[in-house]
């Protein structure tokens, strides 16, 4: 029997393909997220700061896995997207979990200045940091 078929459940079923090796990968958010693609917050940033609350310490043995990592994760506050890129997340996903946690009160949410920034020497930075990471 190939690589590519397989016989689900019975011995002597019939044959049907296999499902690709990352088919997995593509199911995996949508259970981390009970099936959301949208955050509680819809307006959640991917630049807002977010650290762990005291609630969210004392409620750590109670969250599901992916909700401790990102608790243990901002014991350090840190961007969305940050949280996103060191957990191996999807952006979408981890807007949902951070704005799940952040209703619960296990993180606390710092959002960004709405106004633009103004300082050329700030965006000077933010660009020479952009450009060594390259």
């Amino acid at each position: 029997m190939g690589e590519d078929m397989v016989r689900p459940y019975l011995r002597d079923g019939p044959m049907v393909p296999a499902l690709p090796a990352d088919a997995a990968s593509l199911l995996r958010p949508y259970l981390q997220t009970s099936g959301r693609v949208e955050a509680a917050d819809d307006e959640l940033e991917i630049e807002a700061q977010v650290v762990t609350s005291a609630y969210g310490l004392n409620s750590f043995g109670r969250l599901a896995f992916e909700h401790r990592d990102i608790v243990a994760l901002c014991a350090t506050t840190m961007s969305v997207a940050e949280v996103a890129a060191r957990l191996a997340l999807h952006i979408g996903v981890a807007k949902v979990l951070v704005a799940d946690l952040a209703a619960l009160g296990c993180l606390v949410v710092e959002r960004p200045d709405p106004e633009p920034a103004d300082d050329l020497d700030m965006i000077e930075r933010v660009i020479r940091g952009l450009e060594g990471i390259r």
